[in-house]
């Protein structure tokens, strides 16, 4: 799709993400361990015209974007001051990445049109973190800023709150898939759900962040010395007992995560706030081709 007789001026290309470990623990100061996902992405083209301001969706998701993108545009708008009625323009955007997935749908939206916003000179480039930031707590009611910071750097993370990001060190690959477990996590739900049982059972809740720091700290050895299959196997097993024990794996998951293991997968777990969304799983070889699912691959 394009726009006849518009000119093109700022083109860009966001990747969706994946977690391998750190959920939800991430927001009370903890790592978490962030990848960018190449295979699915958010296109955002902007064209010169003299008129308002316009929009045009497409792709498989644009029904969804379509529900969200301009509250995220009217909340970018009041930050900065700007009224819209003054913006000029077409927008084109396209996405690959279902919302309620867990692959940072929310934040490559926020992203794309933040660098907008920044290529017409309303943002400065060292508040494109914290403003994309802000526009993706209409999501998440608290986001912490993982998805946007990977989304937004399109390379490996560690990420902290408190201390920021920094490059995280990958020299050891393995086999390693993404796969939609055919029901949507709300992000907010679950995030809520956790933070209650801080309230309900704090000694617990404390609990769980520790052992999903503690997989935190082995992926992270895992990733930069060692590509030990079962080594690798018991730390998505570990990580997935979190969700477990939050109560956010639903049935639907569990049948997923059943046919995984079933096919060959050696273990699996779930990847962003939980409730549904994608599958992370580990192969000694490449999945089966007849799986009634996508298989997408974490790395190229």
């Amino acid at each position: 799709m394009n726009s006849a007789g518009s000119k093109s001026l700022f083109k860009v290309s966001v990747p969706g993400k994946w977690i391998l470990a750190g959920e939800h623990a991430v927001l009370r100061g903890h790592d978490a361990l962030v990848f960018p996902l190449g295979a699915k992405y958010l296109n955002l083209e902007y064209f010169e015209t003299a008129d308002e301001l316009d929009l045009v969706l497409d792709g498989d998701n644009k029904f969804d974007l379509d529900l969200i993108v301009w509250s995220v545009l009217e909340k970018a708008f009041k930050l900065l001051n700007l009224k819209r009625q003054n913006i000029h323009g077409k927008i084109l955007l396209k996405s690959q990445i279902a919302f309620g997935g867990g692959m940072g749908a929310s934040a490559t939206l926020c992203v794309a049109l933040t660098e907008w916003l920044a290529f017409l000179g309303h943002l400065p480039v060292d508040q494109k973190f914290e403003f994309a930031r802000q526009l993706e707590n209409l999501f998440h009611g608290e986001s912490s800023g993982v998805d946007v910071a990977v989304t937004l750097m399109n390379k490996p993370l560690i990420f902290n709150r408190h201390k920021g990001f920094s490059d995280l060190a990958v020299r050891h690959l393995v086999p390693l898939y993404l796969s939609y477990s055919g029901q949507r996590g709300v992000t907010k739900d679950c995030v809520d759900q956790v933070k209650n049982l801080f309230v309900t059972d704090p000694i617990k809740a404390e609990s769980i962040d520790q052992l999903m720091k503690n997989s935190v700290d082995t992926f992270k050895k895992l990733l930069s010395e060692n590509s030990d299959l079962e080594a690798w196997s018991k730390a998505l097993q570990e990580s997935n007992r979190c969700f477990e024990q939050w109560g956010l794996v639903p049935e639907q998951v569990k049948q997923h995560q059943k046919v995984l293991l079933e096919a060959g997968a050696l273990a699996v777990k779930l990847t962003g706030s939980g409730g549904g969304g994608y599958v992370l799983s580990l192969w000694s070889q490449p999945p089966p081709t007849d799986l009634p699912f996508e298989m997408i691959a974490c790395f190229r």
